[in-house]
Parts: C-alpha cells; structure tokens; sequence
C-alpha cells in the first residue's frame, strides 16, 4: 500500500496523459491505488484532442476477431488485453460515464458530440472522482530503480516521486507538435528494452520519381480501386481496395495510407532504394471479363470511341493519360483498334505500375510502427518482462493497426490492461 508519510509517494505512476495513459490512470484509480499522473504538456489529451480530425474516432464496432485483423502489426499480442477489456467495453466505458456515442460507415464509433473534446473532458471527470494526482507540464527523464527494483521517476527539474509500479504511456514519434518525440523509447531503452526501428505508418506514400505523371494526376480522386505493393520478389506484400487521391508528391487517401507501413517495412528490411506499387482501377472484374466486355462492344458498337468504356467510373484526366500510355489517340473508335491494343489497354487498367521512395516523414505519419519489443512485454498484464514493476502500453509498444479507430483501440485496451495489473502489484496482491 501507499506510505501515506512519505512525501510524492503512490501506488502507481503513469507517464503520459494521452490516451492510453489516461485509461491507465483511471483503471488503476478505480481499484483504489493512489495514482499519479505526469504529463510534460500543460494540458491532457493533446494529442487526442487531433484524431479523427478533431472527431475522435475512439473504436471500431467490429466484433473481435474482424477487429484484430485490422492490426497488422503484432496484433495477436492483444488477444489477452482484448479479453479483458475490448471494444464493447470501451464503447461501455464512456457510455457509463454519460457520452453517448454513434456508429457510422465502416463500424466507425465516435462520440455523439463529434469533438475529441467531450473524450478528454470525460477522462478529466474520471480522473478527478478517482482522486488521481495529475501533474502537467512534467517531463520524465528516468525511472528510478534500486537492486532491481521500481521505485519512480525522476522529471526533467530534478523533482523525484516514488511508486512501487510505473507505467510508460508516452505514444510514439508522430505529431510531435503534441509533445510525441520519443521519450518513452528512450525511458525504456535505458532499462535495457529493445526498441524495433521506427518507422511510419498511416502517411502519404511518395511516388516523385514518376516523372509526368503526378504533374498530369495530381488532385484526381478514384473510388473502389486496388492499390498493391511487392518486394523485391514481386510477390504482392500487401493490398487493399478503397478510395485513394493522386497529390503533387504522389498518392494519399485511405488505401494509400493502408499500405504506407508496408511500404516502409518491406524498404527497411529488403534494403531497397523504391519499391514497386500497382493501382487495379477496375478491381471488380478480371483482364478477361474486361476484354470481352470490349470486344462485344467493338462487335455492337464499333463506332463508339474506347474512352466511352471508362467515361462513367474514371476522370477525364485519367483516361487521357491511359490512352497515352497504351498509345491510343484520344478519339479513336473501337473497330479501328488491333485486339493486341485492347490487351494493352487492359493490362493498363489492371496495373498502373508507380515507383515509390517510401513516405512521407514519420512526424508526418497518424501512427507510429516499430516500438518497444513486444517480446520484452507480458500480454497479459503488460509489464515488463525484464523490469518488474515497469509496465508500457499505447503507442510506444511496437503493435500498431490501420487508421479507422483500431489505435486508440490499441491504446484502450493496453492501457486498462496495465492499469489494473499495477495495481495488483503496487498493493500486494499478486
């Protein structure tokens, strides 16, 4: 228990009041453990206060298992947290606490208020019935260990405080203008963690040697089209079907952003300078089906022009730049045209083929990949396995999933998860 004599001293200190730091706090508070809570910004949730676009898309209404796959990375890592704390049970947490909450396209949840605000202020009231110390504009530089035992921190203006458990929920790399620079990688490398290299995960990919292209397509918008990315194989890695955008610096929107971390990944770990990408604009049919859908219309309507085959699902832009790649002027009809050049041109519809150097910048990125090695981490409580008494979650673990609520599921469910294993811990009952 507390030493109610002992100046700055608690059962559980959580560094980090984003969102899984908050989480953790109030699950450990709700248990009755005496809980600090430092932040190095002057307020909490800064970085909360951002996603979903100031919405605050805080989960996914997917049942489990359509839920975890949604986390490709390390995502059977959270098959314990999710067990005891998933989804439905975030979505319970803050309808109990009076925020009602909505679904949208896609199981989206958000709050009914549409502002990330209502989130943070729920988890301030929490916070304040719990009677959770919070102490912002607090930086930690250490935690403090004695013969291999936790017993604090120690902040960046020297001032020490002292708890039996310790939780690391200091997020990740990206929007570091919300005070995410990495500190909790730093904190757990120095108790001998091993950190997966960083990289990001929900950006903009970057295709800027593609020469004309991108000055011919960028603000073009496509819907249900298949964006895929090889490796130094050729083998599909990854794919995914959805809406994407064509930008100055090369292609952003949801399947792009999808398939971002894959992009880094394989780069980083095959050694290649540019990766190979494919955008499938009719995903919805096969070369073949495609091709006699041609043929039939050369043999009924042969005076038509080919470019009136696309004219309903692809922009002008785009059709044009087709035809000049398949070598097709712009206005010529379909019986004047070899079957060899109806293959081009459907080889062309099934596979732009893109040259992508990689992203954009992790500070550029929603979500950080890579992290805190998630075999150091005990799933089921999530603390260290190396450290006893230190325990980590949120963003700085190297679990991470798609945009769409699954990471601050992630945060959720890690957080609450470490939050009441501390509390075990810190009052003795383990």
């Amino acid at each position: 228990m507390i030493d109610k004599s002992k100046v700055n001293s608690f059962d559980v200190i959580v560094i980090g009041a984003g969102a899984s730091g908050m989480m953790a706090a109030a699950s450990a508070a709700r248990l009755g453990a005496g809980t600090l809570l430092i932040e190095k910004n002057d307020a909490l949730g800064k970085k909360l206060l951002l996603t979903g676009g100031g919405r605050c898309n805080l989960t996914s209404a997917d049942n489990r298992d359509e839920l975890l796959a949604q986390i490709p990375v390390n995502g059977k890592f959270l098959y314990s947290s999710m067990a005891s704390f998933d989804n439905k049970d975030i979505m319970d947490f803050f309808s109990s606490g009076g925020l009602k909450l909505k679904i949208e396209d896609k199981g989206r949840v958000f709050p009914i208020t549409d502002s990330s605000k209502s989130i943070v202020e729920l988890f301030e009231a929490k916070l304040k019935k719990h009677g959770v110390k919070i102490k912002t504009g607090s930086a930690v530089t250490e935690i403090l260990q004695r013969e291999g035992k936790t017993y604090g921190v120690r902040t960046k203006q020297g001032e020490e405080f002292y708890a039996k458990c310790v939780i690391v929920a200091c997020g990740g790399k990206s929007f570091p203008s919300t005070g995410s620079n990495g500190d909790g990688y730093v904190l757990m490398k120095a108790l001998g963690h091993s950190i997966s290299p960083l990289y990001a995960a929900e950006v903009p990919i970057v295709c800027r040697n593609c020469g004309s292209f991108l000055a011919e397509l960028s603000g073009i918008s496509l819907q249900d089209v298949k964006l895929s990315v090889y490796n130094k194989k050729n083998k599909v890695v990854a794919s995914h079907e959805g809406d994407l955008i064509f930008t100055h610096f090369g292609i952003s929107g949801p399947i792009a952003l999808r398939c971002s971390g894959f992009v880094n990944s394989i780069m980083r770990k095959e050694k290649m300078e540019t990766i190979r990408l494919s955008l499938d604009l009719i995903p919805q049919k096969s070369k073949g089906e495609i091709l006699d859908e041609l043929k039939s219309m050369t043999r009924n309507s042969g005076e038509k022009e080919l470019k009136s085959y696309l004219k309903a699902d692809i922009p002008k832009r785009l059709i044009a730049y087709i035809l000049k790649l398949a070598g097709i002027s712009d206005g010529q009809k379909l019986k004047q045209l070899p079957e060899k050049k109806l293959e081009e041109f459907v080889v062309l519809l099934k596979g732009i083929e893109l040259k992508s150097e990689g992203t954009l910048s992790l500070d550029k990125a929603f979500v950080t990949a890579g992290g805190v090695s998630i075999k150091e981490i005990n799933p089921k409580t999530m603390e260290s396995k190396l450290v006893p008494g230190v325990y980590a979650c949120g963003e700085v673990l190297d679990v991470s999933g798609y945009t769409g609520g699954y990471n601050l599921t992630i945060a959720f469910s890690t957080g609450y998860t470490a939050g009441t294993f501390a509390v075990t811990k810190a009052m003795g009952n383990e």
